[in-house]
């Protein structure tokens, strides 16, 4: 079955930790976000739309922490 959660094949960013990872996959309904240190725990799923808004969100620093570790505030 084309799409199938069990055929998605999912990246890790070059920018992950070793002990900080997750990994993105397409499915062709939208994006999956897994911890890849526990595959089998499940995802999280977003529509197409949803994921370009966080990602837009992301590059423009709407994310970004302080150095406490706490959002900045917008």
């Amino acid at each position: 079955m084309v799409g199938s959660r069990n055929e998605v094949r999912f990246r890790t960013s070059s920018f992950s930790a070793e002990e900080a990872c997750v990994e993105v996959g397409a499915d062709g309904r939208g994006v999956l976000v897994r911890q890849s240190k526990d595959r089998s725990a499940g995802h999280l799923s977003f529509t197409d739309r949803e994921w370009r808004a966080f990602v837009a969100g992301v590059k423009a620093g709407e994310f970004d922490l302080d150095d406490a570790g706490d959002l900045k505030p917008c």
